[in-house]
């Protein structure tokens, strides 16, 4: 039992950093391209790193709340004082300097408490937790689309509220359940399997995109047009980011108390189980109120009602159920997961 507390307590503070790094993703702003002249060198880099607050700060904000909310507080407008105030660090990507002119490509973080406390100020909602990881399985007409695509997703994207890697294996299809890709989804740290099916030509690209769980399919929707595979790769993503958001904010400060039940059958499980409770956005105050070798008692209190709980945590691979002594936590995944 000595060896098994030790043991969890490590696996918390590896899951204190885990979160970490997910808020840092979120809030990390790549790849924003500046190019500023002035009469020096030195004034031309500080208009530079101004650009990039400005544009990163909006492109973070479109990131984390939905159009409709902001169009409903009158928009959040964002001058050079408001972006230096929540920006936090730069990492310069790539960058020339000389004769008065930077360009480059700058990284931007941001401070998550100090965009949340404007944000709050405002009355804007927000989703800052991302989604479970995604195993993406690109899907076309032809091997030879299908190749090209996976080609423009790339291996993944972190930086987003839909994280994914994707898919190498060839061979899915529109059909393939769970069952087929919780194998390799399993093999690269993902929750949930994702299928983007191009379709299309040149000049006018759609994506159809649904989620694959344990519970079954579910589709998500179609893109609008895009002109080539990398804005398709972008609608994509706005697509997913999109859905995440609407079905994760939380517009009422109502919470509910709950206690369940977590049942797992090995020490990684139980991490697992844990991960998902602690990164849902609709749970919070979680903590542990005792633990055992095969399971664990839980406290926490969630925004919304039961289903919309229960969806979120099978999302993320987790049953969550009830029998007459209250909720059981089960993982979705994995035979444990069995009534």
């Amino acid at each position: 039992m000595i060896r098994i507390l030790i043991a969890s307590l490590f696996a918390l503070v590896a899951l204190g950093l885990g979160a970490s790094a997910d808020t840092r993703d979120v809030y990390t702003i790549s790849n924003i391209e500046v190019d500023e002249s002035a009469s020096t060198l030195i004034e031309a880099r500080e208009q530079a790193m101004a650009s990039a607050r400005i544009k990163g700060a909006r492109v973070l904000i479109d990131r984390i709340t939905l159009a409709d909310d902001r169009m409903a507080a009158g928009g959040i407008p964002i001058d050079a004082a408001l972006a230096n105030r929540l920006s936090a660090a730069v990492d310069v990507q790539e960058e020339t300097a000389g004769n008065g002119r930077y360009k480059g490509t700058l990284a931007m973080v941001y401070n998550p408490r100090m965009v949340r406390a404007h944000l709050d100020s405002l009355s804007v909602p927000y989703v800052d937790t991302q989604g479970p990881k995604g195993l993406l399985v690109p899907l076309a007409d032809s091997a030879g689309l299908e190749a090209a695509w996976r080609e423009a997703l790339g291996t993944g994207r972190s930086e987003t509220l839909s994280p994914f890697v994707t898919s190498n294996s060839p061979g899915y299809s529109a059909f393939s359940d769970w069952m087929e890709i919780s194998p390799e989804a399993s093999a690269m740290g993902a929750r949930r399997g994702i299928l983007a099916d191009l379709s299309g030509r040149d000049g006018a690209w759609r994506v159809t995109v649904s989620t694959v769980t344990a519970a079954g399919t579910e589709p998500v929707g179609t893109t609008s047009y895009a002109q080539t595979l990398n804005g398709a790769v972008e609608a994509m993503l706005s697509l997913l980011d999109e859905n995440w958001k609407r079905t994760s904010v939380i517009r009422s400060g109502e919470r509910t108390p709950a206690t369940a039940s977590v049942r797992y059958t090995s020490l990684a499980e139980w991490n697992t189980l844990r991960g998902a409770l602690a990164r849902s956005p609709l749970i919070s105050e979680f903590r542990i109120e005792a633990i055992a070798r095969d399971g664990a008692l839980v406290a926490f209190s969630y925004a919304g009602d039961p289903p919309r709980l229960q969806n979120d945590l099978l999302q993320r691979g987790v049953s969550l159920s009830e029998n007459d002594y209250g909720w059981i936590v089960r993982s979705a995944v994995s035979s444990s997961g069995e009534p």
